[in-house]
């Protein structure tokens, strides 16, 4: 089963989006992609390490955050303790996927809902 790190809170400064965890990310390199978690309403950042993949979950909560970082084109980096890594790519997966969602049934009404609702809306 892969792991699973739960983004807890979500910080923005003038310059990058933190993502904040109580999980250690050591070692974790950014695998540059994102998924969707449609039964949980969710994106999923990849993430690696020597043996596995380790799937960053970005629940409904934190996506102003998300959204926030997209419009301003600020970095968006993942934080445990003193650890930082920026998730590389993050800008470029996350429209890619939203252009996906868009009036696309396969992904769930109620997730295509939530995402046209608040990062599609005009």
């Amino acid at each position: 089963m892969k792991k699973k790190i739960i983004i807890q809170n979500a910080t923005l400064t003038k310059h990058k989006l933190f993502l904040e965890t109580d999980e250690s990310i050591n070692e974790l390199i950014p695998g540059e992609q994102i998924l969707v978690d449609s039964d949980n309403c969710a994106f999923i950042y990849l993430m690696e390490d020597q043996d596995d993949y380790t799937y960053i979950t970005l629940s409904e909560d934190l996506w102003p955050y998300l959204k926030t970082a997209i419009e301003q084109k600020l970095p968006v980096l993942v934080k445990s303790n003193q650890e930082e890594i920026e998730l590389i790519n993050f800008h470029d997966e996350l429209e890619y996927i939203l252009s996906n969602i868009k009036g696309n049934s396969n992904y769930g009404d109620e997730l295509v809902k939530k995402v046209e609702g608040l990062f599609l809306s005009v």
